[in-house]
């Protein structure tokens, strides 16, 4: 399978009661191997928002907040509409987009892979059938060398696109605990997802009933929810199953005893790509 490489990722962190620190080389980066052919592009419109080499939103409706600006996701990212966001099921997926020289002639017609980290709502986003509203990096990325201010100029593109897998080299899936979470309510954002990039379910263990699995329900965007009715005994164990494909893969006692709201961990697991 192909692989399309755009930056390189190393993380290294440490451990410190409980706490994970993550550490990035501004050279490091992530690749995509796709999961179309080199034919499978259809046809899509492009906006763009933010600063002009910036992340456009701070996570905006999927949650992940900071993390659009830092490795992995390096502002290469975009908001979707309806039919990429998909009521928030749609945050992480992966796709290649690219713009032709017909269209523009700034555009290089080399692909650039985006994130789906947010949702663009109203206007032409809602009334396209797919509509890619992409950071002012990814928009410019798809140009010439040094013609990225002008095709951002252009405000408005008829581009192509195309689903690929998410591969974060090196990177296993991080699990961020909402502000809110207690002994009684337990809530995640669930980022860096190889494969699919999205997630169709996720389910908590807890210890103590080693047999029993409870499903958590999506909450808004990557972050999934869990209303216990009763105190929950952690360590928990995550199983998460990936949107399309349907595996799953188990996290297990990722979040610690002694867990804390706010505090963000990282598992020993990902999807194979």
């Amino acid at each position: 399978m192909a692989l399309v490489y755009l930056f390189t990722v190393i993380v290294i962190f440490s451990v410190s009661n409980n706490n994970f620190c993550f550490c990035f080389n501004p050279k490091l980066f992530y690749n995509v191997s796709k999961v179309q052919s080199e034919t499978d592009w259809s046809p899509a419109r492009a906006t763009w928002y933010g600063p002009d080499n910036g992340a456009g939103s701070n996570g905006g409706a999927c949650g992940y907040k900071d993390a659009v600006e830092q490795v992995p996701f390096s502002s290469m990212v975009s908001a979707g509409g309806h039919s990429l966001f998909k009521s928030g099921k749609g945050c992480g997926a992966c796709y290649e987009v690219k713009c032709t020289n017909n269209v523009n002639a700034k555009c290089s017609e080399n692909p650039v892979s985006v994130v789906i980290t947010d949702e663009c709502p109203g206007g032409t986003c809602a009334s396209d059938s797919v509509h890619f509203d992409l950071s002012g990096a990814s928009f410019g990325a798809m140009a010439t060398s040094g013609q990225s201010d002008p095709l951002r100029n252009a405000g408005v593109m008829q581009i192509q696109y195309r689903r690929v897998e998410c591969n974060y080299r090196d990177t296993n899936v991080v699990f961020s605990i909402d502000s809110g979470s207690n002994l009684y309510y337990f809530a995640v954002l669930i980022k860096y997802i190889n494969g699919d990039g999205n997630l169709a379910g996720v389910d908590l263990q807890q210890t103590s009933q080693s047999n029993t699995w409870l499903p958590m329900q999506q909450s808004w965007g990557a972050i999934w929810k869990l209303d216990a009715g009763s105190a929950l005994n952690a360590p928990f164990s995550l199983r998460l199953t990936s949107a399309e494909s349907r595996k799953t893969i188990v996290a297990n006692n990722v979040i610690p005893a002694g867990w804390q709201a706010g505090q963000t961990y990282q598992s020993l697991v990902n999807f194979d790509v």
